[in-house]
């Protein structure tokens, strides 16, 4: 049974055109080609960036941080109260006026207290500056690093400049160390991010963000062991060409420096708008959907292949209104909040009353990050 579907995954007609077969991509005459099984270090990989992630954040982007002066503000805790908590945990964050009134009535607290302790229990699960800063320094370094190595890759080669190149030969086009290694990391990167997911930054664009990455790392994959890997390398340089410029404007936002922030998006909104809603529709999409047609006939893998760069096309197009409405709210001076972000809570300005049978009164709050407080991803 098992080997009868693994026959059928690997059946030649699925992944390679017709009178092709997976004997005509071994080995050969020192030509190395493209291999399913070159995607096992892969894994091992994401866990080893998963580790330097952990000590870059900790020993190069912490540090950082206090020399940009990013600093956390105080966020008062909501006080223990077992039946609040029980219904945070199990029934919602934000209770109805209904159900807060219930809440008032089983905990002993006022409406007012009820409303407020949800305020802050929603704020200590928010989180921090630094959080978001070292997440944003981590991807910074890898984007602006996968960019340039990218662009060392593939500068120099003829379908850089012809894209009907990216086709001479297929699919009998063997691999060299850069192109190898460059796939590898690229796709152990996005491995990680999937790892690590759950413990990271959580936005609005949250299932966005798992969609996309599920889809690059089946892009990568099949484009490696389908040796659609000219095109590949096209595509993930592309991306990268603006993600880095996002991560830096959230860095310098975290650090408060408004005016830097605000410039660098919007150079990344037009590098964003030209290279993913022009280049790749028009010269990438173009010549994975229409050259392949003059050498053979449409196959699945040809089908599957560019239905899921009509997904990440898809996506681009979301992000890009998100884009385009915080770029305008920048010019204008009208953002106080990314249009993703989980915006904190301020306590009210009036004198708080005790709250879960703590006897101190509280003094009036200002929880809230400053003016600028948005956290820019359209995400890739």
């Amino acid at each position: 049974m098992l080997q009868t579907l693994y026959d059928y995954f690997w059946w030649e007609r699925l992944w390679l055109p017709v009178n092709l077969t997976w004997a005509d991509l071994e080995d050969r005459d020192g030509r190395v080609y493209a291999k399913a099984s070159d995607l096992y270090i892969t894994l091992p990989l994401a866990l080893l960036f998963l580790i330097v992630r952990y000590f870059f954040e900790l020993y190069v982007a912490t540090p950082l941080a206090a020399l940009l002066n990013v600093k956390e503000k105080t966020r008062l805790r909501a006080p223990p109260n077992p039946t609040l908590e029980h219904f945070y945990l199990t029934s919602g964050k934000q209770p109805k006026q209904a159900e807060v009134e219930i809440l008032s009535r089983q905990s002993g607290l006022s409406g007012r207290q009820v409303e407020r302790w949800f305020r802050r229990r929603r704020n200590q699960d928010r989180p921090s500056l630094l959080k978001k800063f070292r997440e944003a320094s981590w991807r910074f370094t890898f984007y602006l690093i996968a960019f340039i190595a990218g662009m060392a890759v593939i500068v120099d080669k003829p379908w850089f400049y012809d894209m009907k190149k990216v086709w001479e030969g297929y699919p009998i086009q063997s691999t060299i160390p850069s192109q190898y290694w460059y796939y590898m990391i690229e796709l152990s990167f996005y491995w990680s991010l999937l790892f690590s997911i759950a413990s990271d930054v959580k936005r609005k664009d949250f299932k966005e963000q798992i969609i996309h990455h599920v889809a690059t790392i089946i892009l990568i994959s099949f484009s490696w062991f389908a040796n659609y890997i000219r095109a590949g390398t096209l595509i993930m340089a592309l991306h990268d060409s603006s993600d880095y410029l996002l991560e830096s404007a959230k860095m310098f936002n975290y650090a408060g420096w408004k005016n830097t922030c605000n410039n660098i998006f919007i150079v990344f909104a037009i590098v964003f708008i030209i290279t993913r809603l022009v280049i790749l529709p028009f010269w990438i999409l173009h010549c994975t959907v229409v050259y392949p047609l003059e050498l053979y006939p449409a196959f699945f893998g040809y089908y599957f292949f560019n239905s899921m760069m009509g997904v990440l096309q898809l996506l681009h197009i979301f992000w890009a209104y998100l884009i385009l409405r915080m770029a305008h709210k920048f010019i204008t001076g009208k953002l106080v909040e990314d249009e993703r972000s989980d915006r904190e809570e301020t306590e009210s300005s009036e004198g708080e009353e005790a709250v879960a049978g703590g006897g101190a009164k509280s003094r009036p709050l200002a929880n809230g990050h400053p003016v600028l407080s948005n956290n820019h991803r359209k995400n890739d």
